[in-house]
């Protein structure tokens, strides 16, 4: 998709914040290291839009890209990480689970895990709470150009194996440094938003 207009629109951390538009929502989801910021950047082609952080947990907030007008991607607050006390870290699980549950306009959750590594506890939950709640969810495996393309299939197996991946989830390899993949997420994403 060629994108010309990407703007963060919105910044939320309750329910009256949330656009008011019926436009189609993509959240992103994943540990607070896997690199999500430089994900939504190389997607909408844009160096900066999003803030990449060397402090780990910094997005406390929902934020709301609004691309082409025509979509959201919807940055959730990275798990797994965040060095905040556990009243705050509580409540941004609260606003989560809030807005994954209840978003009408929600279409699918991008899910992000380190190819390089097999999925984490918190990887694992996070899948697994997204089916319980029937969430359709597209797995993207980031950092492909880390490993040599000889293993990528013996790395994508393990991520499908641990978190117990239903079938009928997308497994895409994406790299934010050479841009592979980002055209299959894209069709991907599309495809969901148009259901």
């Amino acid at each position: 998709m060629k994108v010309t207009k990407a703007e963060l629109a919105h910044v939320a951390v309750k329910r009256e914040q949330y656009p008011t538009s019926r436009l189609p929502e993509i959240a992103l989801s994943g540990r607070s290291n896997v690199g999500k910021s430089s994900f939504i950047n190389k997607m909408i082609n844009r160096k900066a839009l999003a803030r990449t952080s060397q402090r780990p947990g910094k997005t406390q907030t929902l934020n709301f890209y609004e691309i082409n007008e025509m979509i959201y991607f919807v940055d959730v607050p990275g798990y797994g990480f965040a060095k905040a006390p556990k009243p705050e870290r509580e409540a941004w699980g609260r606003m989560i689970e809030g807005y994954l549950q209840d978003r009408e306009q929600l279409k699918a959750v991008v899910q992000l895990v380190d190819v390089r590594h097999a999925p984490s506890a918190d990887d694992k939950a996070m899948y697994s709470w997204l089916k319980h709640f029937d969430i359709p969810v597209i797995i993207v495996a980031t950092k492909s150009d880390k490993i040599p393309k000889g293993k990528w299939q013996k790395h994508l197996s393990v991520i499908s194996k641990d978190l117990q991946k239903v079938e009928s989830d997308p497994l895409l390899l994406f790299s934010s440094e050479t841009a592979q993949g980002k055209e299959q997420v894209w069709n991907t994403i599309l495809h969901y938003v148009s259901k």
